[in-house]
């Protein structure tokens, strides 16, 4: 009998997912971060917005927090309980801001989460080491759990692959779309692919339902990323926390860039005329870079893309086989990556 057709099992809801890995992830979250010596111990805290610059606590939620509810829910599709996944969607979640502290200081953005960065904020050097105190916690945190350290840091090594790419990229003309892709894949998909393995791992599940879950996470990831790229673009800075056009001040080779580099015609041509010269852009030069990629086809490539990243993901996850009570709610967190607008 299917869920639907069966009154007494009622399926999940996105809300109420995204409320219990706050009740049940956040807290061992905090725990964890309560390790660090105090004055490490309020930067970090500030990070997540548990308080103010002075140490004071505020009410601030510990972001969006996609990566720890998709390790609970993946537990859950195989048929586990998501209590067996918590450690899990913790030790994601911090390898996840330690690289979002990295992140500000290498694009030397001064918000994040609609408030100053910790760079910003504390300075560079403190940043670096913030993030850096995350990543031994998490591999404590899996450390008694045979193979999940491995797992998390093999996707470590991907991503600071990724954003080395991403850096990289910054001083090059001559970037493909094949390379931004794999790009996009290292810094995003990889924790995700992460999150779900580990998440499959915890609840039981079979070597194939593993692996078609890695799979979603995988394609989930890349279009995670299109959408990002199209925000460090396109994004209000009012939903994003983030300046406007914060991703072409930067320099940066993200796919809806590449794409209509790669276009030809007129506006792309114009495009590369004006953005790959060494001289700084004029914020009347960036709303107009915007607009060209815009008309070479850069957006509209880039958010096809994600669509067709998102077909291959739903495909992976009917591969898995979820259980009924999860299959609909994971489908639309993959939505909610491409349809979101902060």
């Amino acid at each position: 009998m299917s869920v639907d057709a069966d009154p007494r099992i009622r399926p999940l809801e996105l809300d109420q997912v995204f409320e219990r890995v706050q009740g049940t992830v956040v807290p061992r979250l905090r725990a964890a971060v309560e390790r660090l010596p105090g004055p490490m111990r309020d930067v970090v805290g500030y990070h997540f917005g548990w308080c103010d610059e002075c140490g004071r606590p505020t009410h601030g939620r510990s972001g969006k927090l996609i990566r720890p509810a998709l390790a609970l829910l993946c537990a859950q599709a195989v048929g586990g309980t998501e209590d067996r996944a918590v450690d899990a969607a913790v030790a994601v979640e911090l390898v996840h801001n330690f690289s979002l502290m990295h992140d500000d200081v290498m694009d030397g953005a001064p918000t994040r989460r609609s408030r100053q960065s910790v760079w910003w904020q504390f300075g560079m050097p403190t940043a670096i080491l913030a993030g850096d105190a995350l990543l031994p916690l998490a591999i404590e945190v899996l450390a008694e759990v045979p193979g999940s350290v491995h797992t998390l840091c093999e996707a470590v090594r991907g991503l600071v692959h990724g954003q080395s790419l991403d850096i990289e990229f910054e001083q090059r003309d001559d970037v493909t779309m094949e390379e931004c892709l794999a790009m996009a894949g290292g810094k995003t998909a990889t924790l995700l692919r992460c999150a779900c393995e580990l998440g499959a791992v915890h609840g039981g599940g079979t070597p194939g339902r593993v692996a078609a879950l890695k799979r979603f996470g995988w394609h989930l990831g890349v279009a995670f990323q299109l959408m990002d790229d199209l925000l460090g673009i396109w994004g209000d800075p009012r939903m994003t926390g983030k300046p406007a056009l914060s991703d072409l001040r930067a320099g940066k080779k993200t796919v809806p860039v590449v794409a209509a580099l790669a276009a030809g015609g007129t506006p792309s041509r114009y495009l590369a005329e004006l953005y790959l010269r060494p001289d700084p852009l004029t914020e009347e030069e960036l709303a107009l870079v915007a607009k060209l990629v815009e008309e070479a086809g850069g957006r509209d490539w880039a958010h096809d893309e994600a669509d067709r990243q998102i077909d291959a993901a739903l495909t992976s996850l009917s591969d898995a086989d979820p259980a009924p009570r999860v299959r609909h709610v994971i489908a639309d967190l993959a939505h909610l990556v491409t349809h979101r607008d902060h």
